[in-house]
């Protein structure tokens, strides 16, 4: 997939980051991603799954804010991801409107239902602060479009698992994507609960 068929804002913002075409694997991953499908894409880091996952987003956002409620759902596994996968994500929205929020555990959760309230696009979040904020009314998760779990090989080892399987029987009909370096039986089985047969893109 040639950058130049994504949304100009979001071209511009990769030009000036310096990347100037999509390299063989993510060649692979932003067809599929940007027509919609459920889809894991498995491969070792360095390949630039979260990049080619943060390409399509804004470009399935078009690039653009809209009303209030998120658009889409990025879980990751701790504070510390959260805040560097939204720092990544605002390298990219600079020269749009695209509101990025971080919600994790270590902050006051009514904080965080004031600022999620007055209106975000992109939501990164712990899967336990996610959970803790929506069973408290705290977010809207209706008008979520993707739904996308960024470094997938965590869900083994904790309750996350769970959490994720949860909210997503709470999420309306959307897109889902699971990033991971390899595929294991847990998230395989999130295949026979709420994706819709997902494409698997793997490279070694």
């Amino acid at each position: 997939m040639s950058f130049k068929k994504l949304h100009p804002l979001l071209k511009a913002s990769l030009e000036n980051a310096g990347f100037e075409t999509s390299n063989p694997f993510q060649k692979k991953v932003l067809p599929i991603i940007k027509g919609g499908s459920d889809a894991y894409v498995i491969a070792p880091k360095g390949k630039g799954k979260t990049t080619a996952l943060i390409i399509a987003t804004i470009h399935k956002l078009k690039a653009a804010a809209f009303e209030d409620s998120p658009r889409a759902i990025i879980v990751a596994k701790d504070k510390a991801e959260v805040l560097a996968l939204k720092d990544e994500f605002e390298r990219f929205t600079k020269n749009t409107d695209l509101r990025v929020y971080a919600l994790y555990d270590e902050y006051d959760i009514e904080k965080q239902k004031t600022e999620v309230y007055y209106g975000q696009d992109i939501v990164i979040a712990t899967p336990a602060r996610l959970s803790k904020l929506y069973f408290l009314n705290g977010i809207h998760l209706g008008e979520v479009q993707l739904f996308a779990i960024e470094d997938a090989d965590y869900l083994g080892r904790n309750n996350a698992y769970n959490l994720i399987l949860r909210l997503s029987e709470s999420v309306s009909k959307c897109q889902f994507v699971i990033i991971a370096d390899e595929m294991y039986s847990k998230i395989k089985n999130y295949q026979n609960n709420f994706m819709s047969n997902a494409q698997v893109i793997t490279q070694k």
